[in-house]
């Protein structure tokens, strides 16, 4: 089997073999293949830009790979200010050693995941590193996206918001846990890495008067609405009852001990909308996951953080998590 060498990171031939045989065969479009130090791009109005590093361990898990991820969070993280994707630019440090079987399979799902959205990587980088100094493969990418809906911030929940759920929590975290643990399941637990944007557009298409969005990456979302609390001095009051989660994810939990709330995802995205739309923000949201749901609202009261409404009655706080729960998840 091939593998990758020192050379291929060289500036020589190996490196343009590469380049060319394997990142332009599945990455090329006519900005990337101009080959210029630079990509020169057409942005028109307002437009969102953001940045990412992927270092997941291990390298594939069920449902995706490092590839896969780092596409869909980068155009994520977009869609959450309501940017419509539109480039990429995308950097490798690859160890010595990786199979390049395995790395061509990353990034022929980097080139299946950008067809989801339309978006385009424009520009990039590649560096070797001796083996022993990288996990195989880190990636880096930056996105910028055209701003479809503006307005929405983490500051803009608004007492009587409504918050959505697009699906079932915690499965990412789920499964790479799973995974590094080679523990093997009745039921198979995949990732829910997806790109979001197919469903963003849909929300700005039915005009749903959006507030606030966010992907619950690292943190899951008690990160994500403790930080809303924080930055629009709101208080959360969820239904415990209410917020998806499998038996498979709840299984995984109790065995580790972990709370699901606080598991990464990275296809699983919170809403906050005024209450009189949330019933059509939820139709939209179905259309998409069966899993979606309304689970909580927004409140003008103090403290200001989340408040965990269980089935029996009792109320608990949903603080942010602590320590480092699961590393190297992204």
């Amino acid at each position: 089997m091939k593998r990758i060498q020192l050379s291929h990171g060289g500036g020589g031939q190996e490196m343009n073999q590469l380049i060319n045989r394997l990142f332009f065969r599945h990455l090329g479009n006519d900005i990337l293949l101009r080959t210029e130090d630079a990509a020169v791009l057409e942005c028109n109005g307002s437009v969102a830009m953001t940045t990412d590093s992927f270092t997941v361990s291990p390298l594939f898990f069920a449902g995706g790979n490092i590839g896969k991820l780092a596409v869909a969070g980068t155009v994520n993280d977009l869609a959450m200010m309501g940017a419509e994707p539109q480039y990429l630019s995308c950097s490798f440090i690859i160890e010595e050693g990786l199979l390049l079987d395995e790395l061509e399979q990353i990034v022929k799902s980097m080139a299946e995941e950008l067809t989801v959205s339309g978006a385009r990587i424009v520009c990039g980088d590649t560096k070797v590193v001796p083996k022993g100094c990288a996990d195989g493969l880190f990636i880096n990418t930056t996105g910028i996206g055209h701003i479809r809906q503006p307005g929405i911030s983490a500051r803009n929940v608004c007492p009587g918001d409504a918050i959505l759920i697009s699906r079932d929590i915690g499965c990412h975290g789920a499964c790479l846990l799973s995974a590094r643990e080679s523990l093997r399941l009745s039921s198979p637990l995949q990732s829910d890495c997806a790109t979001l944007w197919p469903v963003i557009h849909a929300c700005i298409e039915q005009n749903i008067p959006i507030h606030s969005l966010r992907d619950a990456t690292r943190g899951g979302i008690s990160a994500v609405l403790n930080e809303w609390c924080e930055a629009s001095k709101v208080q959360l009051s969820l239904d415990e009852e209410a917020i998806p989660v499998s038996d498979h994810v709840r299984g995984v939990c109790e065995l580790f001990g972990f709370d699901p709330y606080d598991l990464a995802n990275e296809g699983t995205f919170v809403m906050a909308v005024p209450t009189d739309a949330a019933d059509a923000a939820l139709a939209v949201l179905k259309a998409f996951s069966g899993q979606a749901a309304i689970v909580g609202r927004a409140e003008a009261a103090t403290p200001n953080k989340v408040i965990l409404n269980s089935p029996w009655g009792s109320r608990r706080y949903l603080d942010l998590p602590g320590g480092e729960l699961l590393p190297r998840i992204c």
